[in-house]
């Protein structure tokens, strides 16, 4: 019911993703023959596994239990949702943002607000531009990237 998971799976991966920057700023300036400070790197890197390992877990499950309810919109609860789009509306015409504020509550107050589903967005990721197709085109390019027999092989040999 709750896209958190996948808020919280981002982040952990840019967490990851800044792993090798760490490891690299540890390393770097060793000296020859010592290498008794690459035991800091234990603290990030089997943790760093783990999290790795519990973010392919969820979004395994996650994306295999996804459901996408279509008409969530048409919900009563959720007839409020446009009254930003209304304030913004007031404001690109010229109204103040606190009038428009003002106008915009006191139509939900009395209850004369009536909600729209008609938006302009263009911006990318927007309700009128989701770049649905950008992403599934990315999406291609970076599995298509990925050597799975390799990793696969590497996961037998780990588990052998």
């Amino acid at each position: 019911k709750n896209p958190d998971v996948f808020e919280l799976v981002r982040a952990h991966s840019n967490k990851l993703i800044a792993l090798p920057n760490e490891i690299s700023l540890v390393i770097g300036n060793l000296t020859s023959g010592y290498h008794r400070d690459l035991q800091i790197l234990k603290e990030s890197l089997f943790p760093a596994l783990h999290q790795t390992q519990q973010c392919l877990r969820i979004m395994h499950y996650a994306l295999g239990h996804l459901r996408v309810n279509e008409d969530i919109l048409n919900d009563e609860k959720y007839r409020y949702l446009s009254s930003v789009e209304a304030v913004n509306r007031e404001v690109m015409s010229g109204l103040p943002f606190r009038d428009a504020y003002r106008k915009v509550g006191a139509q939900i107050a009395d209850g004369s607000f009536a909600p729209t589903t008609d938006f302009k967005h263009t911006h990318e990721g927007s309700l009128g531009n989701l770049c649905t197709e950008q992403i599934a085109d990315k999406m291609q390019q970076v599995l298509a990237a990925f050597d799975f027999a390799q990793a696969e092989r590497a996961i037998q040999n780990l588990t052998n």
